[in-house]
């Protein structure tokens, strides 16, 4: 069985595996259930493109998990590979990069939980770098998409560009929180 360490974390891996028709998208019903000693979250739906009934059973890890959009503690996670966040953290790094070029810097605060994903996604790929080693090992990767990112360019995966990037995301954020105040209630 998946083991999670957060809801955030099962969400992603759902979003990673699409159905057999291609769609990642189903109605997402939840709920938990106690097995043995496990916590497990079900979720299951129909695919909203070809109606195929999609189920994932995650064994929630015992460490109760940060705060969103963290996906986990300090361990790496057992159910994506650190290819598979790298490239969420690219894709949405450039997305909202082109958004925040685009956007007022008053329409900037919209786009801050996105941003905030991103570290978190960063973040994680660190978590696959042994202590005392420069870069995540080529064994970590476990997933195709994973390992032929890693194949195509293993210096993405170094610890000093990675740090880099959760820095520069980091920054990003900060400049959101300061151009771009939260709406206030009236």
């Amino acid at each position: 069985m998946l083991t999670a360490r957060s809801s955030f974390e099962a969400h992603l891996y759902m979003d990673l595996h699409p159905c057999a028709c291609g769609s990642g998208d189903f109605d997402r019903r939840h709920r938990l259930e106690q097995r043995g000693d496990d916590m497990v979250a079900v979720y299951e739906g129909a695919c909203r493109q070809c109606g195929t009934t999609r189920r994932f059973d995650f064994r929630m890890a015992e460490e109760i998990p940060p705060p969103p959009p963290a996906f986990g503690g300090s361990q790496p996670s057992q159910i994506i590979d650190p290819g598979e966040f790298l490239e969420v953290a690219f894709r949405i790094a450039e997305s909202t990069g082109l958004r925040l070029l685009n956007t007022p810097e008053s329409e900037h605060r919209d786009l801050r939980d996105a941003v905030a994903y991103c570290v978190a996604a960063y973040e994680e790929v660190l978590k696959f770098i042994p202590p005392g080693q420069d870069a995540v090992p080529a064994d970590a990767f476990t997933s195709e998409a994973g390992t032929a990112l890693y194949r195509r360019d293993p210096g993405k995966f170094a610890r000093d560009l990675l740090e880099m990037n959760v820095k520069n995301a980091r920054a990003i954020l900060a400049d959101i929180d300061e151009v771009s105040p939260p709406h206030t209630p009236q």
